[in-house]
C-alpha cells in the first residue's frame, strides 16, 4: 500500500485540467433538479414567475396584464383570455464539500499514482470550471475532524482562481466524523442550492445519514461522488502485508489478507448497501468514482445521464 506525501503547488486550472478534460465537459450542464433560490437570470428553475423559456401554466386573464402575455391559441379555441405563466430561471448556488480526511490519502498500485485525495480535488476543479462556465455560482468547504475553510458561493469568474488555490492546499489531513461535521455545516450555508460531496464516506454510515437528512431538512439538493480506489473495492492482496491506517499512523499490522478477504468483502457489501438505501431514501445522488477511470469522463458519463432522466 502506497501513501502519498500530498498533492503539488496548483495555481492554475490547467494543472488540474487537461484540453481533453475541458472538450468533454464545456457543453454539459449541471441541471439542479429541485427548484432553486437565486437574483441572476441563468439556467435553472426558481420558485419565482417570470418571462422565461420554460412554460409553468395558465391563468385567466385579470385587468392589468400584459396583452403580450395572453395566448391567443387558448383564445381561439375557448373565447376566454388566458395568461401564460412561465418559471423564472436563475443561477444555480453549488457548494462543494471535500473530505481531506486521512484515508482520502490512499494510492493503490492501479491508480496511475493519483490518490483518493487528488482524484477528488480534480472532479472539484471540473465542477467548479463547470459552474462559472454556465454563470452559476460555486463555494468550497473542506473538512477533515473539523471544517477547515469555507469560501461561500460566487459566480465571478474571478472566483475560480480563489477555489483553485485553495484546491491546491488541500491534502489529507486527520481523521473524521462526517455526521458530526455536516452538521457543523448546515448553519454556514444559508440558502439552499446543490450540495456536491466528495468523499469516500467512511465512517458511521447512521450519523452520517442523519446529517444528510439535516442537509436535506434544509432543502438542499445533494450529490455524492463517493471516491474509491480499485484495491478497496476488489481487496486484491495476496501476499502478507503490513496494513498501516492513514489516520492513526501507530495503527499497524502485518497481516494475511487470505484470512480477511471474505470478512471484508462481506462488511463492504453491508456497507455500500447502507449507504445506497439511506441514500434513496433521502432522494440523494450516490455516484461511485473509481480512481481508476479518467474523472473528467466519470463526471461527463454521470452529468449526461442526470440530464436525459432530468
Amino acid at each position: 500500500m502506497t501513501t502519498p506525501s500530498g498533492v503539488p503547488a496548483i495555481t492554475q486550472l490547467s494543472d488540474f485540467l487537461t484540453p481533453r478534460d475541458l472538450s468533454n465537459l464545456t457543453n454539459l450542464q449541471v441541471l439542479a433538479r429541485q427548484v432553486v433560490e437565486g437574483f441572476c437570470s441563468g439556467l435553472h428553475r426558481s420558485p419565482h414567475k417570470g418571462f422565461s423559456v420554460e412554460f409553468k401554466e395558465h391563468r385567466q386573464y385579470v385587468r392589468g396584464d400584459e396583452f403580450r402575455s395572453i395566448d391567443w391559441k387558448v383564445f381561439g379555441k375557448t373565447d376566454r383570455l388566458y395568461i401564460r405563466e412561465y418559471e423564472e430561471e436563475t443561477n444555480l448556488r453549488c457548494t462543494l464539500l471535500l473530505d481531506r480526511s486521512g484515508s482520502m490519502g490512499y494510492c493503490g498500485s492501479r491508480a496511475h499514482g493519483i490518490s483518493k485525495c487528488d482524484y477528488a480535488v480534480r472532479l472539484a476543479a471540473c465542477v467548479s470550471y463547470l459552474m462559472l462556465q454556465q454563470q452559476d455560482s460555486v463555494g468550497l468547504a473542506t473538512f477533515d475532524s473539523q471544517v477547515r475553510r469555507y469560501i461561500p458561493p460566487r459566480s465571478k469568474a474571478t472566483h475560480l482562481q480563489a477555489i483553485i488555490d485553495e484546491l491546491g492546499q488541500s491534502t489529507p489531513g486527520e481523521e473524521t466524523e462526517l455526521g458530526a461535521v455536516f452538521h457543523e455545516l448546515v448553519p454556514k450555508i444559508h440558502r439552499r442550492g446543490l450540495l456536491i460531496i466528495l468523499s469516500d464516506l467512511f465512517g458511521d454510515v447512521d450519523e452520517l445519514l442523519k446529517a444528510l437528512a439535516h442537509f436535506r431538512h434544509a432543502k438542499h439538493e445533494i450529490i455524492i461522488f463517493q471516491i474509491w480506489d480499485p484495491d478497496e473495492l476488489d481487496f486484491p492482496f495476496r501476499h502478507w502485508t503490513r496494513f498501516e491506517s492513514l489516520e492513526t499512523p501507530a495503527n499497524r499490522r502485518l497481516v494475511d489478507p487470505a484470512h480477511l478477504r471474505q470478512a471484508y468483502l462481506q462488511n463492504l457489501e453491508r456497507f455500500r448497501e447502507q449507504l445506497t438505501s439511506g441514500c434513496y431514501r433521502h432522494r440523494i445522488d450516490l455516484v461511485p468514482m473509481v480512481t481508476d477511470r479518467p474523472y473528467a469522463d466519470a463526471l461527463a458519463s454521470y452529468l449526461a445521464m442526470r440530464r436525459r432522466f432530468k
